[in-house]
């Protein structure tokens, strides 16, 4: 049998395919971390974007190790491998805030407006560093009682086999993502620390946040003014000494601005599980919070009353401590998804 093939198609097949179309090239942006990029140690509803994106739009950003060049070579780090940026920002920024945070952005997001959802998809994140450190100080840590005097240790990464040589003989595995990621606060709180998590969302510092997962932000100033740094190679529930496995870290994130969404505090949806956060100077506080998330999740996204919603948490939903050193506790409930079966979920736009 004859078979024509139409002209089109064999120009196709000898040109290759068309140029990306300028719009198509934007969709991913590239965003350093320089001086001009880095918000040291605050969110700001006031800070100017570094770079405005639209909805739906991916950026690769890149983030700092929140230390400086002395207390890393201090620490045995030999000056050869502290990044050059790090002596950059450490030497040339002075616009600080409270905090000790060297964080990227902010990242204006069209579209998005006060009442709105940010929804940002983590879709990679890489180690940009072959180490990290842990530290604890004379005042700070979850006992600082027991440990009255100051500590950091260089961890070496094994991005091959995705562990931390903690010590000879204890290797840590490696789940790496970004403890601090939130958008401005309501402008009226004016400039904030980042180290306490809030409803803006910032020092989060939730385990769960790695690639593949879905992390939901409510928005209190036009464009969101999105916030990411704080790179952590893996860490514990509970962050106890203070720090994590600290280190540098690149990713990947897509940015949705969700009009259908209302929330009061930051959540997250993993591949296979649902999540919801409480936040409070008072950690039991906080877990009540956190489950009074998850029962308004499934009240609104799976049709459940109150009641059985409540029952639900109960049965199924394993509620954890996040953190308990950043001044505001956190904490989290997780609820596999493997349960709903065909339970209908509010459709997403």
């Amino acid at each position: 049998m004859k078979v024509c093939f139409p002209l089109f198609a064999l120009a196709a097949l000898l040109l290759g395919p068309p140029p990306r179309t300028q719009a198509q090239k934007a969709a991913l942006h590239e965003l350093p971390i320089t001086p001009a990029t880095a918000a040291w140690g605050y969110y700001d509803a006031a800070a100017p974007p570094v770079l405005r994106i639209k909805s739906g739009e991916t950026v690769r950003v890149h983030t700092l190790i929140t230390s400086t060049p002395a207390r890393l070579e201090g620490a045995g780090l030999p000056a050869a491998q502290v990044e050059p940026n790090l002596r950059d920002i450490t030497e040339h920024v002075t616009n600080k805030g409270p905090g000790g945070h060297i964080l990227t952005g902010p990242i204006f997001v069209e579209g998005a407006e006060p009442g709105d959802v940010l929804e940002v998809r983590i879709q990679s994140i890489d180690l940009a560093i072959p180490y990290a450190y842990n530290a604890f100080g004379a005042k700070s840590g979850f006992i600082p009682e027991d440990f009255g005097y100051a500590k950091m240790r260089i961890i070496p990464l094994d991005a091959k086999k995705m562990v931390a040589h903690f010590l000879p003989g204890i290797d840590v595995p490696l789940r790496p993502f970004f403890g601090s990621m939130g958008v401005a606060p309501p402008a009226a709180a004016g400039r904030i620390n980042s180290a306490p998590p809030g409803i803006h969302g910032g020092n989060l510092d939730n385990k769960e946040l790695v690639a593949g997962t879905t992390l939901y932000l409510p928005v209190h100033a036009a464009g969101g003014l999105f916030f990411v740094g704080d790179g952590h190679a893996g860490q514990g529930n509970g962050e106890v000494d203070i720090t994590a496995l600290e280190t540098s870290l690149t990713g990947t994130l897509q940015f949705i601005v969700r009009k259908d969404l209302h929330q009061t505090l930051p959540r997250a949806e993993t591949p296979t599980a649902y999540i919801s956060m409480g936040l409070n100077e008072d950690l039991t506080l906080a877990a009540k919070d956190a489950v009074r998330e998850m029962i308004a999740f499934l009240v609104a996204e799976k049709h459940l009353s109150r009641d059985d919603a409540y029952m639900l948490c109960s049965v199924a939903g394993d509620l954890d401590v996040t953190q308990v050193v950043d001044g505001t506790r956190g904490a989290h409930m997780i609820l596999p998804k493997s349960i709903f079966g065909k339970v209908k979920t509010a459709k997403k736009e």
